[in-house]
């Protein structure tokens, strides 16, 4: 049962260090080879390796990640940038529009997306204006992954917790969206307390922008197939179905081509979320899953409190999608498994604001600002440390 553990150990070490030093090798290249080993020592047999894998969680994504590219093709997220500058002439304004935009949005259309399309147009407002940029950064990548607690489509760790747990849509979003809408504010109220200076101003911010491209036929049907998208999620309407056939639908077209859409698609997360499922399959038949289910009992994690410390903790060594992936196992024998599940939603995504390397979308904002702006680990934390203890307080409180 070493090969195994030592499999697990090495790709674990490569997802929380981000890359394999002296080599090129990232953290999906780490889940491809961690899966091949496990079918190279013959700990898994390939039809094993099949059975592993989630197919609803890869539909899901891959579903979402089409209707997401259409939307921004369209220029509807440009939109929604537009709006935001021409209606907040205020700091304070601008803050509480950026963190309501992301966050919102951030729970329907995955929070990464939120992060690409909002980062540029911060930076252009604040170095127009010369004022500081980054707690406005900041707001793009706290909010959302605030936001994105509130459903299902919110994140990836999310979808795979639907995915595991079966929780209908609507029921997952009337525990989690209440957590969500009241860690918006408190977002606000961080940021705005760590970077009091820069909010006490009462310089009004006026940025021209140009003319925003719309393709409106485009535009008109992936806001339709969105809408109707989700109400089938709130309908309760199979979730990894429904998103796949949107996107499917809105591959039908005679204007876009396909390619366009087909380099939105993040390629590689979908594959690391394939070799992750094997080695997780390949770790399921060592020793290690029931010392784990003999420490779970021990510290009491069938409670709201002890899970959500636990999750946290794991999500920012490894990341919160593997750390959901461990303790995928577990939870299905807890005494209140839909609790459990919803407290791992939860608390997985909160915690990824506590550091810069807590959640994809911390990176996403903090690369895209790199040529202007540097977000270091301890500016991070200045504000990410008291949200992430403050909204998990709360989300443990609502949970009950």
């Amino acid at each position: 049962m070493l090969i195994p553990l030592l499999i697990f150990a090495a790709t674990y070490l490569v997802l929380a260090i981000g890359r394999l030093p002296g080599f090129r090798v990232d953290r999906t290249g780490a889940a491809i080879i961690g899966a091949a080993l496990m079918l190279a020592a013959n700990v898994l047999t390939v039809q094993e390796a099949y059975a592993a894998i989630d197919y609803d969680t890869i539909l899901l994504l891959f579903g979402m990640m089409i209707v997401v590219a259409n939307l921004r093709l369209a220029g509807f997220f440009a939109l929604v940038s537009a709006w935001v500058v021409d209606h907040t002439h205020r700091p304070l304004l601008l803050l509480g529009a950026i963190v309501l935009v992301s966050g919102v949005f951030s729970a329907f259309f995955v929070n990464d997306t939120m992060c690409l399309v909002l980062t540029p147009l911060v930076l252009e407002i604040t170095s127009r204006q010369k004022r500081n940029s980054i707690p406005y950064l900041l707001a793009v990548a706290m909010a959302a992954n605030v936001g994105s607690t509130a459903t299902i489509t919110g994140n990836p760790q999310n979808m795979m917790i639907g995915s595991f747990s079966h929780i209908a849509y609507r029921a997952f979003a009337a525990r989690l969206a209440p957590i969500a809408a009241a860690g918006l504010v408190l977002t606000v109220a961080a940021i705005a307390l760590v970077y009091r200076s820069e909010f006490r101003s009462e310089a009004p911010i006026r940025v021209e922008h140009g003319a925003v491209r719309v393709h409106r036929a485009l535009l008109i049907k992936s806001l339709a197939a969105s809408a109707a998208m989700m109400v089938c999620f709130f309908l309760g309407w199979p979730v990894p179905k429904v998103a796949v056939v949107a996107g499917a639908l809105l591959l039908l077209t005679r204007r876009l081509k396909p390619e366009r859409i087909y380099r939105e698609i993040d390629w590689g997360l979908l594959v690391m979320f394939i070799g992750l499922f094997i080695v997780l399959a390949g770790i399921e038949k060592t020793p290690l899953a029931a010392g784990f289910f003999a420490a779970a009992a021990r510290y009491h994690l069938e409670r709201t409190a002890p899970l959500s410390v636990a999750t946290a903790l794991l999500s920012n060594l490894v990341s919160n999608v593997p750390a959901v992936l461990v303790f995928r196992g577990f939870v299905a024998h807890l005494p209140n498994p839909v609790h459990a599940w919803l407290t791992l939603a939860m608390s997985s995504t909160l915690a990824g604001n506590l550091t810069v390397l807590g959640s994809v979308a911390n990176l996403i904002v903090i690369e895209r600002a790199r040529k202007e702006v540097h977000i270091g680990f301890w500016e991070y934390a200045k504000a990410g440390v008291p949200l992430t203890l403050a909204t998990l307080a709360l989300g443990v409180w609502m949970l009950g």
